[in-house]
């Protein structure tokens, strides 16, 4: 029961991502990963833009035709803050998109790759086996592609997993909008009669 189990848990794991959103998910790890690694960086980019509102402030205050030398002096230190900030939101975004690639490949490998090595791995053993004639000549199918015959195989085991979670899914969304009315989605057929 191990292997139906694993099998269950891993598509389980996939329709849970899924249903949250991998881009909501890369938002929170991020935001983890920007504090932990990068925590000074942030902390220099929040004082640095704080700095440069606070002298662009002078600035907008001091007249540049009757004060140019102040003038000139918080001109040049806005376009520094700004050029240094430009630079730091550079290093972010970069250290941003490595980020979001290494983590939206670690959620393909813990999803869908692993899906593709278990069932691969397990393609010529029996999920589970049913009994003789319930099925009929069905039988076959379920077994399918390597699985032996009366049997269940990965593939078939996965598929069913899936479409289990996902009316359980469609359930919960059913009993939340009832009991939440202003939430609720029209169905279909009530967005169009």
């Amino acid at each position: 029961m191990t292997l139906a189990l694993s099998i269950f848990l891993l598509v389980f794991v996939a329709e849970l991502i899924r249903w949250i959103g991998k881009s909501v998910l890369l938002e929170l790890a991020y935001a983890v990963y920007l504090r932990i690694f990068y925590s000074s960086k942030v902390a220099q980019q929040r004082t640095l833009k704080s700095d440069i509102l606070t002298a662009k402030s002078e600035l907008l205050q001091t007249s540049s035709q009757d004060q140019f030398a102040k003038w000139a002096k918080l001109r040049r230190r806005v376009d520094k803050g700004l050029a240094d900030l430009e630079k730091l939101n550079g290093e972010i975004g970069s250290a941003r998109s490595a980020f979001s690639l290494k983590f939206n490949s670690f959620i393909w490998i813990l999803t869908t790759g692993a899906q593709f090595v278990l069932g691969w791995w397990y393609r010529k053993s029996a999920v589970f086996y049913l009994p003789p004639g319930w099925f009929g000549p069905v039988t076959w199918v379920l077994s399918f592609p390597f699985a032996p015959a009366g049997s269940v195989s990965c593939g078939a085991w996965q598929m069913a997993c899936r479409r289990v979670i996902k009316v359980g899914e469609r359930v919960v969304k059913d009993l939340t909008s009832t009991f939440c009315p202003e939430n609720r989605i029209p169905r279909y057929s009530e967005r169009f009669c």
